[in-house]
Protein backbone atom coordinates (compact mmCIF):
# COMPACT_ATOMS: atom_id res chain seq x y z
CA UNK A 1 0.00 0.00 0.00
CA UNK A 2 1.34 3.55 -0.89
CA UNK A 3 0.46 6.15 1.19
CA UNK A 4 0.90 9.92 1.06
CA UNK A 5 -0.56 13.25 -1.38
CA UNK A 6 0.64 16.34 -2.83
CA UNK A 7 -1.03 19.42 -4.92
CA UNK A 8 0.71 21.46 -7.60
CA UNK A 9 -0.47 24.38 -5.62
CA UNK A 10 0.70 23.96 -2.27
CA UNK A 11 3.65 23.21 -0.34
CA UNK A 12 3.85 20.48 2.34
CA UNK A 13 3.73 21.80 5.73
CA UNK A 14 6.14 20.16 8.19
CA UNK A 15 3.06 18.35 10.56
CA UNK A 16 1.89 16.48 7.13
CA UNK A 17 5.18 15.24 5.99
CA UNK A 18 5.74 13.78 9.62
CA UNK A 19 2.31 12.54 9.59
CA UNK A 20 2.92 10.97 5.99
CA UNK A 21 6.10 9.27 7.13
CA UNK A 22 4.66 7.53 10.05
CA UNK A 23 1.78 6.25 7.49
CA UNK A 24 4.04 5.30 5.20
CA UNK A 25 6.58 3.69 7.34
CA UNK A 26 5.30 1.47 10.32
CA UNK A 27 7.71 0.80 12.75
CA UNK A 28 7.28 -3.02 11.94
CA UNK A 29 8.94 -1.59 8.54
CA UNK A 30 12.57 -0.75 10.67
CA UNK A 31 12.21 -1.79 14.65
CA UNK A 32 15.65 -3.17 15.17
CA UNK A 33 16.60 -3.34 11.51
CA UNK A 34 19.85 -1.97 9.74
CA UNK A 35 19.05 0.78 7.21
CA UNK A 36 20.53 2.03 4.28
CA UNK A 37 19.06 5.58 3.04
CA UNK A 38 19.84 6.06 -0.49
CA UNK A 39 19.90 10.33 -1.30
CA UNK A 40 20.79 12.36 -4.35
CA UNK A 41 23.54 14.25 -4.69
CA UNK A 42 24.30 18.76 -4.91
CA UNK A 43 22.50 18.25 -7.73
CA UNK A 44 19.00 18.13 -7.26
CA UNK A 45 16.84 20.41 -5.61
CA UNK A 46 15.57 18.70 -2.57
CA UNK A 47 14.48 19.97 1.08
CA UNK A 48 17.33 17.17 2.60
CA UNK A 49 17.74 18.69 6.03
CA UNK A 50 13.96 18.87 6.69
CA UNK A 51 14.07 14.98 5.34
CA UNK A 52 16.78 13.94 7.35
CA UNK A 53 15.60 15.88 10.16
CA UNK A 54 11.85 13.93 10.28
CA UNK A 55 13.41 10.80 9.30
CA UNK A 56 16.25 10.46 12.01
CA UNK A 57 13.27 11.63 14.31
CA UNK A 58 10.82 8.36 13.14
CA UNK A 59 13.47 5.62 12.25
CA UNK A 60 16.71 7.03 14.82
CA UNK A 61 15.32 5.32 18.23
CA UNK A 62 14.13 2.27 17.06
CA UNK A 63 16.44 1.12 14.07
CA UNK A 64 19.29 -1.04 14.76
CA UNK A 65 21.63 1.03 12.75
CA UNK A 66 20.71 4.15 10.33
CA UNK A 67 23.20 4.86 7.82
CA UNK A 68 23.32 7.45 4.75
CA UNK A 69 24.49 6.99 0.93
CA UNK A 70 24.86 9.83 -1.19
CA UNK A 71 23.63 8.09 -4.60
CA UNK A 72 25.81 9.39 -6.94
CA UNK A 73 25.58 7.13 -10.19
CA UNK A 74 28.94 8.49 -11.67
CA UNK A 75 28.81 12.07 -10.17
CA UNK A 76 31.77 13.35 -8.18
CA UNK A 77 31.94 11.70 -4.45
CA UNK A 78 31.63 14.63 -1.62
CA UNK A 79 33.63 14.95 1.63
CA UNK A 80 31.62 13.88 4.70
CA UNK A 81 31.77 17.65 5.48
CA UNK A 82 29.51 18.59 2.03
CA UNK A 83 27.67 15.63 2.96
CA UNK A 84 26.60 16.87 6.03
CA UNK A 85 25.99 20.16 4.42
CA UNK A 86 23.72 18.58 2.50
CA UNK A 87 22.08 16.80 4.66
CA UNK A 88 22.12 19.80 7.03
CA UNK A 89 23.61 17.93 10.13
CA UNK A 90 25.91 20.78 12.14
CA UNK A 91 29.30 19.14 13.94
CA UNK A 92 27.74 19.25 16.86
CA UNK A 93 24.81 16.64 15.63
CA UNK A 94 26.89 14.80 13.82
CA UNK A 95 29.03 14.09 17.26
CA UNK A 96 26.08 13.78 19.22
CA UNK A 97 22.37 12.78 17.32
CA UNK A 98 24.03 10.89 14.50
CA UNK A 99 27.46 9.67 16.46
CA UNK A 100 26.27 6.20 15.21
CA UNK A 101 25.62 6.39 11.55
CA UNK A 102 27.73 6.62 8.37
CA UNK A 103 27.34 8.68 5.67
CA UNK A 104 28.82 7.13 2.74
CA UNK A 105 29.85 8.05 -0.62
CA UNK A 106 28.84 5.24 -3.59
CA UNK A 107 32.02 4.80 -5.21
CA UNK A 108 30.72 3.71 -8.25
CA UNK A 109 34.91 4.61 -9.30
CA UNK A 110 36.03 1.63 -7.37
CA UNK A 111 35.87 -1.60 -8.55
CA UNK A 112 35.99 -3.39 -5.46
CA UNK A 113 33.07 -1.43 -4.01
CA UNK A 114 31.04 -3.50 -6.61
CA UNK A 115 29.28 -6.76 -6.74
CA UNK A 116 27.70 -9.06 -10.05
CA UNK A 117 24.00 -10.09 -8.85
CA UNK A 118 22.91 -10.99 -12.10
CA UNK A 119 22.28 -11.16 -15.80
CA UNK A 120 19.97 -9.67 -17.89
CA UNK A 121 20.09 -12.04 -21.48
CA UNK A 122 19.88 -10.82 -24.94
CA UNK A 123 16.31 -12.12 -25.53
CA UNK A 124 15.26 -10.14 -22.43
CA UNK A 125 17.18 -6.85 -23.16
CA UNK A 126 16.12 -7.65 -26.73
CA UNK A 127 12.52 -7.27 -25.66
CA UNK A 128 12.66 -4.53 -23.34
CA UNK A 129 14.46 -2.32 -25.14
CA UNK A 130 12.49 -2.62 -28.17
CA UNK A 131 15.14 -4.22 -30.43
CA UNK A 132 17.04 -1.14 -29.83
CA UNK A 133 19.98 -3.11 -27.84
CA UNK A 134 20.95 -7.60 -28.35
CA UNK A 135 23.39 -8.31 -25.93
CA UNK A 136 23.67 -10.35 -22.34
CA UNK A 137 24.42 -7.42 -19.67
CA UNK A 138 25.55 -7.96 -16.58
CA UNK A 139 23.96 -6.40 -13.46
CA UNK A 140 26.48 -5.27 -10.96
CA UNK A 141 25.18 -2.99 -7.38
CA UNK A 142 27.02 -1.64 -4.32
CA UNK A 143 27.95 -4.96 -2.49
CA UNK A 144 27.41 -2.16 0.94
CA UNK A 145 23.40 -3.11 0.44
CA UNK A 146 24.19 -6.79 1.94
CA UNK A 147 24.97 -5.10 4.91
CA UNK A 148 21.56 -3.61 5.67
CA UNK A 149 18.14 -5.16 6.11
CA UNK A 150 16.38 -2.57 4.13
CA UNK A 151 17.51 -0.13 1.75
CA UNK A 152 15.18 3.49 1.82
CA UNK A 153 15.01 5.44 -1.35
CA UNK A 154 14.86 8.64 -0.31
CA UNK A 155 14.57 11.12 -3.19
CA UNK A 156 12.86 13.19 -5.55
CA UNK A 157 11.33 12.83 -9.00
CA UNK A 158 11.94 15.05 -12.28
CA UNK A 159 11.43 14.68 -16.06
CA UNK A 160 14.62 12.69 -16.23
CA UNK A 161 16.45 12.50 -20.18
CA UNK A 162 17.57 8.72 -19.15
CA UNK A 163 14.56 7.42 -17.90
CA UNK A 164 11.64 9.56 -18.48
CA UNK A 165 11.08 10.23 -15.04
CA UNK A 166 14.17 10.21 -12.14
CA UNK A 167 13.67 8.56 -8.73
CA UNK A 168 12.17 5.41 -7.61
CA UNK A 169 14.34 2.58 -8.52
CA UNK A 170 17.22 4.90 -10.28
CA UNK A 171 18.37 5.46 -6.86
CA UNK A 172 20.16 1.91 -7.09
CA UNK A 173 20.79 2.01 -10.82
CA UNK A 174 22.56 4.06 -11.85
CA UNK A 175 22.22 5.38 -7.90
CA UNK A 176 24.22 2.67 -6.70
CA UNK A 177 25.46 0.68 -9.45
CA UNK A 178 28.11 0.57 -12.04
CA UNK A 179 29.65 -1.24 -14.60
CA UNK A 180 28.17 -2.21 -18.21
CA UNK A 181 25.05 -2.18 -16.94
CA UNK A 182 24.71 1.57 -16.46
CA UNK A 183 26.57 2.49 -19.95
CA UNK A 184 24.19 0.26 -21.67
CA UNK A 185 20.96 1.59 -20.23
CA UNK A 186 22.33 5.13 -20.79
CA UNK A 187 22.64 3.94 -24.67
CA UNK A 188 19.48 3.09 -24.61
CA UNK A 189 18.06 6.37 -23.61
CA UNK A 190 20.43 8.16 -26.37
CA UNK A 191 19.01 5.65 -28.91
CA UNK A 192 15.43 6.55 -28.07
CA UNK A 193 16.54 10.02 -28.09
CA UNK A 194 16.22 12.79 -25.11
CA UNK A 195 12.68 14.11 -26.50
CA UNK A 196 11.23 10.04 -26.98
CA UNK A 197 12.23 10.11 -23.56
CA UNK A 198 12.30 12.99 -20.75
CA UNK A 199 8.41 13.33 -19.60
CA UNK A 200 7.74 10.19 -20.25
CA UNK A 201 6.37 7.59 -17.50
CA UNK A 202 6.46 4.18 -19.23
CA UNK A 203 10.12 3.86 -21.27
CA UNK A 204 12.08 1.24 -22.51
CA UNK A 205 14.88 2.26 -19.64
CA UNK A 206 12.76 2.14 -16.47
CA UNK A 207 11.69 -1.35 -17.95
CA UNK A 208 15.52 -2.14 -17.79
CA UNK A 209 16.08 -0.79 -14.68
CA UNK A 210 13.21 -2.37 -13.09
CA UNK A 211 13.92 -5.59 -14.48
CA UNK A 212 17.21 -4.88 -12.81
CA UNK A 213 15.57 -4.94 -9.21
CA UNK A 214 14.43 -8.51 -9.61
CA UNK A 215 18.08 -9.41 -8.36
CA UNK A 216 18.32 -7.00 -5.32
CA UNK A 217 17.24 -9.45 -2.50
CA UNK A 218 17.34 -6.69 0.23
CA UNK A 219 13.61 -4.82 0.73
CA UNK A 220 13.26 -1.79 -0.58
CA UNK A 221 11.36 0.69 0.35
CA UNK A 222 10.41 4.16 -1.21
CA UNK A 223 10.24 7.93 -0.26
CA UNK A 224 9.34 9.79 -3.54
CA UNK A 225 9.66 13.55 -3.33
CA UNK A 226 7.71 16.29 -5.73
CA UNK A 227 9.72 19.47 -4.81
CA UNK A 228 9.06 23.07 -6.01
CA UNK A 229 12.57 25.12 -7.18
CA UNK A 230 12.23 26.97 -4.07
CA UNK A 231 13.07 23.37 -2.54
CA UNK A 232 9.57 23.14 -1.32
CA UNK A 233 8.05 20.05 -1.00
CA UNK A 234 4.67 19.87 -2.94
CA UNK A 235 4.13 15.82 -2.79
CA UNK A 236 5.37 12.81 -0.75
CA UNK A 237 4.56 9.22 -1.50
CA UNK A 238 5.89 6.39 0.37
CA UNK A 239 5.74 2.74 -0.28
CA UNK A 240 6.58 0.02 -2.75
CA UNK A 241 9.32 1.75 -5.15
CA UNK A 242 7.06 1.32 -8.26
CA UNK A 243 3.92 2.66 -6.66
CA UNK A 244 5.63 5.42 -4.68
CA UNK A 245 7.00 6.55 -7.70
CA UNK A 246 4.48 6.49 -10.00
CA UNK A 247 2.43 8.43 -8.24
CA UNK A 248 5.35 11.16 -7.57
CA UNK A 249 5.81 11.14 -11.33
CA UNK A 250 2.34 12.04 -12.17
CA UNK A 251 2.65 15.27 -9.97
CA UNK A 252 5.73 16.07 -10.99
CA UNK A 253 4.37 16.06 -14.77
CA UNK A 254 1.64 18.62 -13.00
CA UNK A 255 4.63 20.60 -10.90
CA UNK A 256 7.66 20.55 -13.77
CA UNK A 257 6.29 20.83 -17.26
CA UNK A 258 5.64 23.86 -18.69
CA UNK A 259 4.18 23.57 -22.27
CA UNK A 260 4.30 26.45 -24.94
CA UNK A 261 1.95 26.89 -27.80
CA UNK A 262 5.01 27.25 -30.43
CA UNK A 263 9.13 26.85 -30.57
CA UNK A 264 11.29 30.00 -30.39
CA UNK A 265 14.02 31.09 -32.40
CA UNK A 266 16.56 31.39 -29.41
CA UNK A 267 16.10 29.94 -25.83
CA UNK A 268 18.15 31.60 -23.40
CA UNK A 269 18.83 28.97 -20.25
CA UNK A 270 20.46 30.21 -16.85
CA UNK A 271 22.60 27.23 -15.73
CA UNK A 272 22.81 27.59 -11.48
CA UNK A 273 24.99 26.57 -9.49
CA UNK A 274 23.95 23.49 -8.11
CA UNK A 275 25.41 22.23 -12.04
CA UNK A 276 29.53 22.52 -11.59
CA UNK A 277 30.41 20.95 -14.61
CA UNK A 278 28.74 20.33 -18.43
CA UNK A 279 28.32 16.69 -17.45
CA UNK A 280 25.71 18.29 -15.38
CA UNK A 281 24.74 21.58 -16.52
CA UNK A 282 23.29 19.64 -20.19
CA UNK A 283 20.51 19.51 -18.51
CA UNK A 284 19.67 23.21 -19.48
CA UNK A 285 19.42 21.88 -22.67
CA UNK A 286 17.58 18.47 -21.91
CA UNK A 287 15.04 20.72 -20.07
CA UNK A 288 14.87 23.31 -23.23
CA UNK A 289 15.71 21.30 -26.46
CA UNK A 290 11.86 20.54 -27.29
CA UNK A 291 10.92 24.12 -27.38
CA UNK A 292 13.74 25.67 -29.56
CA UNK A 293 12.68 26.17 -33.77
CA UNK A 294 14.35 24.43 -35.98
CA UNK A 295 17.74 26.03 -37.06
CA UNK A 296 17.43 27.86 -33.64
CA UNK A 297 19.71 28.63 -31.17
CA UNK A 298 20.07 27.53 -27.51
CA UNK A 299 22.13 29.14 -24.93
CA UNK A 300 24.03 27.66 -21.89
CA UNK A 301 24.77 30.31 -19.26
CA UNK A 302 27.14 29.06 -16.86
CA UNK A 303 29.77 31.34 -15.86
CA UNK A 304 30.68 29.50 -13.28
CA UNK A 305 31.45 26.20 -15.42
CA UNK A 306 35.19 25.55 -16.02
CA UNK A 307 35.41 22.19 -16.80
CA UNK A 308 33.52 19.50 -19.07
CA UNK A 309 33.49 16.82 -16.51
CA UNK A 310 36.29 15.77 -14.39
CA UNK A 311 35.46 12.21 -14.43
CA UNK A 312 34.92 12.37 -18.48
CA UNK A 313 36.38 14.86 -19.56
CA UNK A 314 39.01 13.59 -21.40
CA UNK A 315 36.41 11.18 -23.28
CA UNK A 316 34.57 14.38 -24.11
CA UNK A 317 37.58 16.00 -25.61
CA UNK A 318 38.62 13.16 -27.68
CA UNK A 319 34.80 12.64 -29.45
CA UNK A 320 33.23 16.06 -28.74
CA UNK A 321 29.56 16.36 -28.95
CA UNK A 322 27.43 15.21 -31.79
CA UNK A 323 23.85 13.88 -32.47
CA UNK A 324 22.73 10.16 -32.54
CA UNK A 325 23.45 9.56 -35.78
CA UNK A 326 26.60 9.77 -35.71
CA UNK A 327 27.75 7.80 -33.48
CA UNK A 328 25.12 5.45 -34.98
CA UNK A 329 26.92 5.46 -38.57
CA UNK A 330 30.28 4.31 -37.75
CA UNK A 331 29.44 2.25 -34.20
CA UNK A 332 32.94 0.32 -34.24
CA UNK A 333 35.09 3.57 -34.50
CA UNK A 334 33.96 4.61 -31.12
CA UNK A 335 33.78 0.46 -29.50
CA UNK A 336 36.38 2.05 -26.85
CA UNK A 337 34.34 5.00 -25.52
CA UNK A 338 32.22 3.88 -22.48
CA UNK A 339 28.79 4.04 -23.65
CA UNK A 340 27.04 6.63 -21.04
CA UNK A 341 29.80 8.93 -22.63
CA UNK A 342 28.60 8.78 -25.62
CA UNK A 343 25.00 9.15 -24.35
CA UNK A 344 25.98 12.65 -22.50
CA UNK A 345 27.16 13.58 -25.85
CA UNK A 346 24.28 12.75 -27.76
CA UNK A 347 21.48 14.85 -25.22
CA UNK A 348 23.63 17.69 -24.69
CA UNK A 349 23.87 17.84 -29.14
CA UNK A 350 20.64 16.94 -29.39
CA UNK A 351 18.31 15.83 -32.10
CA UNK A 352 19.99 15.77 -35.63
CA UNK A 353 20.56 13.82 -39.04
CA UNK A 354 23.49 12.19 -40.87
CA UNK A 355 23.05 13.64 -44.77
CA UNK A 356 26.01 12.21 -46.76
CA UNK A 357 28.24 11.61 -44.11
CA UNK A 358 28.07 14.85 -43.04
CA UNK A 359 25.88 15.69 -39.46
CA UNK A 360 23.44 17.81 -39.65
CA UNK A 361 22.33 19.04 -35.79
CA UNK A 362 18.73 20.56 -35.55
CA UNK A 363 19.78 23.16 -33.61
CA UNK A 364 23.01 25.13 -32.25
CA UNK A 365 23.89 24.31 -29.04
CA UNK A 366 25.72 27.44 -27.72
CA UNK A 367 28.11 27.65 -24.04
CA UNK A 368 28.85 30.64 -22.20
CA UNK A 369 30.96 29.52 -19.77
CA UNK A 370 34.46 29.75 -18.70
CA UNK A 371 35.16 27.31 -21.05
CA UNK A 372 37.88 28.40 -23.26
CA UNK A 373 36.67 29.09 -26.86
CA UNK A 374 39.22 26.46 -28.22
CA UNK A 375 37.62 23.92 -26.18
CA UNK A 376 34.42 24.46 -27.27
CA UNK A 377 35.12 24.61 -30.58
CA UNK A 378 36.65 21.03 -29.68
CA UNK A 379 33.78 19.68 -28.28
CA UNK A 380 31.98 20.91 -31.26
CA UNK A 381 29.93 23.76 -29.18
CA UNK A 382 29.32 27.24 -30.03
CA UNK A 383 31.01 30.11 -27.58
CA UNK A 384 30.43 32.92 -26.23
CA UNK A 385 32.05 35.07 -23.67
CA UNK A 386 29.27 35.68 -20.74
CA UNK A 387 31.61 38.89 -19.76
CA UNK A 388 29.85 40.22 -23.05
CA UNK A 389 26.24 39.01 -22.31
CA UNK A 390 23.92 40.66 -19.85
CA UNK A 391 21.47 38.16 -19.01
CA UNK A 392 18.83 40.86 -18.75
CA UNK A 393 18.72 41.65 -22.27
CA UNK A 394 17.19 38.62 -22.98
CA UNK A 395 14.49 38.72 -20.14
CA UNK A 396 10.61 39.03 -20.65
CA UNK A 397 10.98 38.77 -24.69
CA UNK A 398 8.79 36.00 -25.44
CA UNK A 399 7.11 38.14 -27.89
CA UNK A 400 9.86 38.31 -29.77
CA UNK A 401 10.97 34.54 -29.53
CA UNK A 402 13.46 34.81 -26.97
CA UNK A 403 12.42 32.39 -24.23
CA UNK A 404 14.31 33.64 -21.08
CA UNK A 405 14.67 30.55 -18.33
CA UNK A 406 15.93 31.31 -14.76
CA UNK A 407 17.24 28.19 -12.86
CA UNK A 408 17.46 26.26 -15.86
CA UNK A 409 18.04 22.31 -15.68
CA UNK A 410 14.35 20.99 -13.85
CA UNK A 411 11.52 22.21 -15.49
CA UNK A 412 11.08 20.77 -18.62
CA UNK A 413 9.30 22.85 -21.38
CA UNK A 414 7.90 21.09 -24.27
CA UNK A 415 5.26 22.13 -26.90
CA UNK A 416 1.22 21.63 -26.70
CA UNK A 417 2.09 19.38 -29.87
CA UNK A 418 4.92 17.86 -29.86
CA UNK A 419 6.58 17.27 -33.00
CA UNK A 420 9.76 15.99 -31.63
CA UNK A 421 10.82 12.97 -30.18
CA UNK A 422 8.81 10.69 -32.30
CA UNK A 423 9.55 7.65 -33.99
CA UNK A 424 13.20 8.15 -33.60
Amino acid sequence: MTEGHGTPDRALSETEIREILANSTPAALFAGKKILVLTPDTTRTCPLPLMIRCLGHLLGNSAARLDFMVALGTHTPLAEERILALYGISDEDRQERWADSRFLNHRWDLPDTLTRIGWIETEEIEELSGGRLSERVPVDINRAIFDYDLLLILGPVFPHEVVGYSGGAKYLFPGISGGEFLHAFHWLGAVVTCPGTIGIKDTPVREVINRAMRFVETPVHCLAMVVKSAGELYGLFGGDYRKAWSRAADLSEQVHVVVKEKPYPIAFGVCPPMYNEIWTGGKVMYKLEQVVADGGRLIIYAPHITEVSRTWGAYMERIGYHVRDYFLADPERFSGIPRGVLAHSTHVRGLGTMQGGVEKPRIEVVLASAIPEETCRKINLGYLDPQTLNPDDYRNREAEGILFVEKAGEILHRLQNPIYGKKL
